[in-house]
């Protein structure tokens, strides 16, 4: 069994979780557990994709863009 931990949490977002339950014996640490679940994602970019990313906005900021139709017709696409 995992070691448990009593943390704070206001009212109103111990109302909240109780809101969130699948059923009504559902335990907090369940409801947590989706939740978190449901937020970190398993696959995180790397380094090399958010550099990539930021290089690709600094081109749009600087107009270095191509319409649809510029890119079709430089591949021969119709």
């Amino acid at each position: 069994m995992q070691e448990a931990s009593t943390i704070y949490i206001r009212s109103d977002l111990k109302e909240q979780l109780s809101n969130l339950k699948t059923h009504p014996r559902e335990s907090y640490s369940a409801v947590i557990e989706r939740l978190l679940s449901s937020v970190i994602d398993p696959d995180p970019l790397t380094t090399e994709e958010i550099a990539g990313i930021q290089e690709a906005l600094e081109d749009i900021k600087a107009g270095k863009v191509h319409t649809e139709e510029e890119i079709m017709k430089e591949f021969g696409v119709e």
